[in-house]
């Protein structure tokens, strides 16, 4: 991300997600949104990303138990967009898209 080319882009899905962790641990969630929408561009959730998330979510619950269906819409988002998904998730090892972050 240290490239000026680089460009940073989170699913709606995820910011739901981390409104509402930041929220139950009594942090304040409006500074999350905020960091969220300033640094980097929302993927908006569809009709078509949704289908294919929907349908991957099935697909990843055959073989990885606690694959969410916010992985699914990350993964999806990844996919469409062409780009790399930096994680801290194990249950991503084994796609082209991720890169583990620990």
């Amino acid at each position: 991300m240290e490239e000026e080319s680089n460009e940073l882009y989170v699913c709606a899905v995820t910011v739901a997600e981390v409104i509402g962790k930041t929220a139950r641990e009594g942090r304040n969630p409006e500074v999350a949104f905020n960091i969220h929408i300033s640094n980097s561009r929302i993927i908006d959730v569809d009709e078509d990303l949704s289908k294919e998330a929907g349908m991957l979510h099935m697909e990843m619950r055959k073989s990885v138990k606690y694959f969410s269906l916010a992985d699914a819409y990350v993964l999806a988002s990844a996919r469409r967009m062409g780009s790399r998904v930096l994680i801290g998730d194990p249950h991503f090892v084994g796609f082209n898209e991720p890169v583990l972050i620990r």
